[in-house]
């Protein structure tokens, strides 16, 4: 027997004294590292919205399936409520699962199998979600589909439709189009949003439900926005987003060619278009 132990046993009281450790070290367990749930729900919403871009067609199942095979311990309920947060929904057509409010109207779509000939025939509009480190936010667009040229956009922390009437209405101080063309989404059908083309004497034209491809040129500007700008950047600030976006957005317009305009710039075609009127 050892130090009164049976069995030649040292306790553990001896052993410590052996060691020179405390006896409470013996019990000391490692804090798991505790998760920042903004930072990490930050990142989610990034490869989701990376996944979106990607592929518009992924809804729920297909984007937790594939979050999952890029190592997120994620369920499908989360997703849903992330991919709402941002706005964004798969294209492919769906039950009718949400409306816009029963009070706003929905107007047709007027363009399809209509040929797009020239500038101020037809602008549209979008809303997409922005990444901003540990947060996010909101921008919105109002493009020419002829010459491909952003008149206007705004940033914001929520998806009330007052930013995008403050795109609207500096759009339009510059001329107005034809048509204007929008998704069914709540900010769109609103009575004060629609109230303002009807009274500019605008032809208001909606997209389909799950049609992303009705209004492909705002898509294509969100593909261009986020790979040559935003995703190479990392904005915390609405003040730093806003510079950036002000200087690519000048860049967009004035520098970057496009080759369905023949290499020209979209402020080229938009401009010359407005010369010979």
């Amino acid at each position: 027997m050892i130090d009164g132990s049976p069995s030649g046993v040292v306790s553990l009281r001896r052993q410590c004294a052996l060691l020179g450790v405390a006896r409470s070290s013996y019990y000391y367990r490692r804090a798991e590292p505790q998760v920042d749930a903004a930072a990490e729900q930050a990142r989610l919403m990034r490869m989701i919205d990376e996944q979106y871009l990607a592929h518009p067609f992924f809804g729920s199942r297909n984007m937790t399936h594939r979050l999952k095979q890029q190592g997120c311990q994620i369920n499908r309920k989360r997703v849903q409520r992330l991919m709402r947060a941002m706005g964004i929904e798969a294209i492919a057509p769906k039950p009718r699962t949400s409306q816009p409010h029963p009070q706003h109207r929905v107007y047709p779509y007027l363009l399809r199998d209509v040929p797009i000939e020239r500038c101020d025939q037809v602008w549209s509009t979008d809303i997409t979600y922005i990444p901003m480190g540990r947060s996010f936010a909101y921008l919105t667009a109002i493009i020419d589909w002829h010459s491909r040229y952003v008149l206007s956009w705004e940033v914001s922390r929520t998806m009330e439709v007052n930013f995008c009437l403050t795109a609207l209405d500096r759009a339009l101080q510059q001329t107005t189009p034809e048509i204007f063309n929008t998704d069914q989404g709540s900010q769109y059908t609103s009575a004060v949003f629609t109230g303002r083309l009807e009274q500019a004497g605008i032809a208001i034209s909606m997209d389909g439900r799950g049609r992303c491809h009705d209004n492909i040129f705002i898509e294509r500007l969100w593909r261009s926005v986020k790979y040559e700008e935003i995703y190479l950047r990392e904005y915390l600030t609405m003040q730093k987003l806003e510079e950036g976006l002000d200087a690519y957005f000048s860049f967009y317009n004035s520098e970057r060619p496009h080759q369905s305009l023949g290499y020209r710039t979209p402020e080229a075609v938009y401009r010359s278009a407005a010369l010979t009127t």
